[in-house]
């Protein structure tokens, strides 16, 4: 990737605890980002108090959203600004992702090596993401592709993926360009799914081994709908209505019913009270109806 213009872009929601030790990471990235944008999704908390304190940095840019636009809107918000504000290249993540000091360096120079090896532009690449242990972070592993080895076998240190988390994920500026803005609508769960897979179009994305952040969750804990409960369940009424729309609408009917079999069998397993799995029902049926178009980034100002 020739780059000269790297945005990180970073999206926040009361987390002020966290919030400034995941600035000062990426300010201190031994390729440092050439703008970091901070979108503030009208936080209730000390946000405002932290991003204070970045005032006057010339590469710290905050924008404060008037409503909460969730994860899937701010990160659409957020890659919209850098692009209209020149990004050559995006760099993505939550507001609880502690960057390695390289992984915004090793990201570029993989993501480079990878394309120069396939012969191909590559559409991303993500670091791999650790639990707040050393582990895996099992909620952000990459689905491979069937020839994830290609790269090592050739001596690279990336695998080839099909989707990832927006935990760490750069993307190059003629992918937003090509395929449009992560879908706002699908406010959390399941965007950066639909949108890494979207954009595969072009050809695989690509993880960088030696790009590494921790992601500082509660639990080292993937999603599970076993684990349902009603102080959980909004997240879970988002993810099940979002994946039962691209499944029928962006794969085939079969493959949404066989999401249905696999909610059913989590619900079931983990036992969730009927009352909560009528609303999840009803969530699904909603994704049938629901099917929400790409925005794209206006060009630049």
């Amino acid at each position: 990737m020739t780059t000269t213009n790297v945005a990180a872009v970073i999206v926040t929601y009361n987390r002020a605890d966290k919030l400034g030790k995941v600035i000062e990471q990426v300010l201190a990235q031994d390729r440092p980002a050439d703008q970091v944008i901070i979108v503030d999704n009208a936080s209730t908390d000390s946000t405002a108090e932290v991003l204070a304190t970045y005032e006057g940095r010339p590469t710290v840019h905050v924008e404060r959203l008037g409503t909460n636009s969730g994860g899937a809107g701010g990160f659409a918000h957020g890659m919209s600004v850098a692009y209209e504000r020149g990004a050559d290249s995006i760099w993505i993540m939550d507001d609880d992702c502690y960057a390695d000091p390289d992984a915004l360096r090793q990201l570029l120079d993989g993501h480079a090596a990878a394309e120069a090896s396939m012969g191909m532009r590559l559409p991303f690449a993500c670091s791999v993401v650790r639990w707040t242990d050393g582990e895996i972070c099992e909620m952000n592993n990459p689905e491979p592709t069937w020839d994830w080895g290609k790269l090592l076998v050739r001596g690279e240190n990336a695998v080839l993926v099909n989707s990832c988390s927006f935990v760490s994920v750069l993307f190059p500026r003629w992918a937003l360009t090509q395929f449009g803005l992560p879908l706002s609508e699908y406010f959390i769960w399941f965007d950066d799914q639909e949108y890494t897979r979207r954009i595969t179009a072009a050809g695989p994305g690509v993880q960088v081994l030696r790009s590494t952040v921790t992601h500082d969750l509660g639990v080292n804990r993937g999603v599970n709908f076993g684990d349902v409960n009603d102080g959980n369940m909004w997240k879970f009424e988002y993810g099940v209505r979002n994946e039962a729309s691209y499944r029928w609408h962006h794969e085939d009917p079969f493959a949404a019913l066989r999401f249905a079999q696999r909610l059913y069998s989590g619900l079931a397993g983990g036992r969730v009270p009927w009352r909560l799995r009528r609303r999840l029902a009803r969530k699904w049926l909603e994704g049938i109806r629901f099917d929400p178009k790409p925005a794209f980034p206006r060009t630049v100002l």
